[in-house]
């Protein structure tokens, strides 16, 4: 009898090596198909099966698959977006193909769509930001004014806060206007601007799984312009009318969007109208899994694999404590010589993980989104402040050198 393989999409730096794992944990071999393997350490480091292959041709995808399954009976296919948001479509197409067990590929094309996911979610009488969409530089001055400034303005199709930015004034829409449509963004379809109000107030991210809420954590940005992510806490600091209004409009978005199978992430904003959807992502979020490990004793992984193969999942909190990450991001470009301290920081009581996501001697460019974080520090306790407290003087203990690029202008 062959051996179950669970085939993975692509990669990701943190859920990835979370998937791979828990898939040999249950007996599977974990085989990886990417356009660029290498971009993903852990393979090779671990000397899991990778193939290389271009992801965002489905045909190429079905032929490597039909490949596998000549040496191995493929027990499921899941999948990573990483910075395209066409996998996760992928993934149901696929599994349709093969007859397995997936989410529905036109809800998660529909979804992926920022621009037809706000008309959904709107039709549906969620509460999302005022929006319109461009596709040239007169439209994109035109709604930013109908709007009023500030406004953001990031691409239809498009995932990690790549091409986001808050633009506070005309000056800002131009500039960045200029960025997204001369050339210096990739697109990977037609450009489209989405043109949004800058809605206000605290941020939370609902984690569910199924049609399950498992758990909203809060989460802070770094400084504007850019929408990097600075920390989470499970869970978020809110009362049980605001987790329940949360947690139903949630629910809303499902039904608006024909969701529901396996994992979905979607932002909030905490706003004078209540909870205003910003984003709803038909994914798990990236390193989401481990901080909820920690926090409830779920293993979204592993219940996600389970879904997966066809197996019954069990998404029951096993206990409850605060957990909190923080990321740590450079203030400057340049070379990284090294993150001294870091052993410290790891054996303080309370720090459950000090992860750093690339060696000395790195280039470190600043993007202005999730591509700009270098590593992260975790810390759990039974107390919110404790919680805090401890990662504060972890992160305080961390000392980035980065020595800057020279200025060959001088």
């Amino acid at each position: 009898m062959p051996t179950k393989a669970l085939i993975l999409i692509e990669g990701h730096r943190l859920n990835g090596p979370l998937h791979v794992q828990a898939a040999q944990h249950r007996g599977l071999h974990p085989i990886t198909l990417a356009a660029n393997p290498a971009q993903y350490h852990y393979l090779a480091a671990e000397g899991h099966e990778a193939i290389r292959v271009d992801t965002g041709n489905l045909d190429e995808l079905i032929r490597e698959c039909s490949q596998v399954r000549a040496n191995y009976d493929i027990a499921g296919i899941t999948g990573f977006a990483g910075d395209d948001e066409s996998i996760p479509a992928s993934v149901g197409k696929l599994c349709q193909y093969f007859d397995l067990p997936g989410p529905n590929p036109a809800s998660i094309e529909l979804c992926c769509d920022k621009f037809v996911q706000r008309q959904l979610l709107a039709g549906a009488g969620i509460s999302v930001p005022v929006y319109r969409v461009a596709t040239n530089a007169t439209e994109v001055e035109t709604f930013a004014a109908e709007i009023g400034l500030p406004v953001i303005l990031k691409p239809a199709l498009g995932s990690g806060s790549i091409g986001v930015r808050l633009c506070r004034n005309a000056d800002e829409v131009a500039e960045h206007t200029t960025f997204l449509l001369g050339g210096r963004h990739i697109w990977r379809s037609s450009p489209r601007i989405l043109v949004e109000e800058f809605v206000q107030g605290p941020h939370y991210c609902a984690n569910i799984m199924g049609d399950e809420v498992i758990a909203i954590a809060a989460a802070e940005f770094g400084p504007p312009p850019h929408f990097v992510i600075r920390e989470y806490t499970f869970p978020a600091p809110l009362t049980d009318d605001e987790y329940e209004r949360i947690a139903d409009v949630s629910l809303s978005c499902l039904r608006a969007l024909d969701l529901g199978w396996g994992p979905t992430n979607i932002e909030f904003r905490w706003t004078k109208r209540g909870p205003v959807v910003i984003e709803v992502n038909p994914r798990m979020a990236g390193g989401d899994p481990r901080l909820i490990q920690l926090a409830y004793g779920v293993d979204l992984v592993t219940e996600h694999i389970k879904l997966v193969i066809g197996e019954e999942w069990d998404l029951r909190k096993k206990h409850s404590q605060t957990v909190a990450c923080r990321v740590l991001v450079p203030d400057r470009d340049g070379i990284l010589n090294g993150m001294d301290g870091s052993s410290r920081a790891a054996a303080l009581p309370g720090v459950v993980e000090v992860k750093l996501y690339i060696e000395p001697k790195t280039p470190v460019v600043r993007k202005g989104d999730y591509r700009d974080s270098i590593g992260h520090v975790i810390a759990a306790s039974p107390c919110p402040a404790e919680t805090e407290a401890v990662l504060q003087r972890a992160v305080d203990l961390i000392d980035s050198s980065i020595t800057p690029f020279p200025n060959l202008g001088e």
